[in-house]
């Protein structure tokens, strides 16, 4: 066995497949595990197929180097040695895939197959937004970590939409027959809501253990596919929320128009789903915080799934009363709404401003990534979601135009506050 590619030490062999031998392997200088993807194209004696190997290989290099999302496996470096080309791979320790959870003996707890499906959503979501589309969604595809992390990987027949890039990218039609849309098996244009139909069959196995046209070969699913309704996922699984199952429904639509149009969309309704799946002796669920959320003044003019979007991003916090929540001097790039509660403004020693439910604070360290010029304390019990310029920036387009709009008034809607506030301390 080999031990070492490149700069890189080989521990063992972790995987196995037609593109290539996974290794687990170490990073000496950063000092931490990768996950060494080595091509077998000498594998191939055909010249052609060699070729055509190289630029799968080349693809999944280009196009996940392109992607930085929590949930798609992040490609940190590529070398050739000794004609022998390899990716270095985020290492998920623990690693499985979905496989295993899409049968009907080891299926995952209703919710958790939702909340996976929601992750997959979100990385296809970031991954659209940035001219990719996967082409190759399916249970192998996705990774579970040991600590539960969801990695969407194999981007290997991954399309770039700019169309100024075609020379290693494979046009012919790909993917995994089981998976693929009707307009795959049709052999028409393969656009985003081609990956929003493999992973509404994705979802339909992870919920039921079947798929949702059985066959017994290729020509009978195709001909299913293209002409049959899906069976109904109620029939394997009766204890699923009819919410789901209209999802599912609604992604295995055979006509574009009405299907998912983004995965924005799909990741949406989910969303509205987890009211029916989390428990109220669990505490506040994701659903209740987003209604909490609907309700104050700063969200008002975003739609639900633009305040999912976000809250996936946000940090929910808890916060006793007298507890400092920002410090004045301190390093910060992170700003806040108040959720529930009252804050104080201060600075130095003096009483600025009051803040309570839908008013935001921290606003010039977010923007400038500068010193706080004042500390922000509980008056009461407060709880306030806290976002991140980083995090935000991986939002929808959308979410960020809508965003930023509703921060730019409150900002100036503050600063007049302040303001007003100063004058009257100086007057005193």
């Amino acid at each position: 066995m080999l031990d070492r590619l490149g700069k890189y030490h080989v521990i063992k062999e972790i995987g196995r497949g037609a593109m290539g031998v996974v290794y687990l392997g170490h990073d000496p200088f950063l000092d931490r595990d990768v996950a060494l993807k080595r091509a077998r194209h000498s594998d191939f004696r055909d010249a052609e197929q060699q070729r055509l190997y190289r630029n799968l290989f080349f693809n999944e290099m280009r196009t996940a180097g392109l992607l930085r999302h929590p949930n798609i496996i992040e490609v940190f470096d590529a070398g050739n040695e000794d004609d022998e080309y390899y990716i270095v791979m985020e290492y998920v320790p623990g690693a499985t895939t979905l496989d295993e959870h899409c049968q009907a003996d080891h299926l995952l707890p209703v919710q958790q197959a939702a909340e996976v499906v929601f992750k997959c959503a979100q990385a296809l979501d970031y991954a659209h937004r940035n001219g990719v589309i996967h082409r190759d969604i399916k249970p192998s595809n996705v990774l579970v970590g040991d600590d539960g992390r969801i990695k969407v990987g194999d981007f290997s027949v991954a399309l770039l939409t700019d169309p100024l890039i075609r020379e290693t990218q494979l046009m012919d039609p790909v993917g995994s027959p089981l998976y693929m849309s009707p307009e795959q098996l049709k052999d028409e244009p393969v656009t985003n809501q081609s990956d929003l139909y493999a992973l509404g069959v994705v979802m339909f196995e992870l919920l039921t253990g079947h798929h949702p046209f059985p066959a017994s070969n290729l020509p009978a699913l195709t001909q299913r596919v293209l002409n049959d309704a899906p069976i109904a996922l109620e029939r394997y699984r009766p204890d699923v929320p009819s919410s789901l199952a209209n999802i599912v429904a609604r992604a295995l639509q055979k006509d574009l128009a009405d299907r998912y149009s983004t995965a924005l969309e799909f990741a949406a309704d989910l969303s509205q789903s987890f009211s029916e799946l989390v428990h109220p002796e669990e505490g506040i669920g994701s659903a209740s915080r987003v209604d909490r959320l609907r309700c104050l003044s700063f969200f008002q003019a975003l739609r639900d799934a633009e305040i999912w979007e976000l809250l996936r991003w946000a940090r929910w916090e808890e916060v006793a009363p007298g507890e400092a929540i920002v410090s004045e001097g301190e390093q910060g790039n992170a700003f806040y709404v108040v959720v529930s509660g009252t804050v104080v403004v201060m600075k130095g020693t003096t009483p600025v401003v009051e803040l309570g439910e839908g008013q935001c604070f921290g606003e010039m360290a977010y923007l400038a990534h500068g010193i706080r010029t004042a500390t922000v304390s509980a008056t009461d019990a407060v709880t306030v979601l806290r976002m991140n310029v980083e995090l935000i920036e991986r939002a929808t387009l959308a979410c960020q135009v809508q965003f930023q709009k509703v921060f730019i008034e409150t900002l100036v809607e503050r600063l007049e506050q302040t303001t007003e506030a100063l004058a009257h301390a100086g007057t005193a």
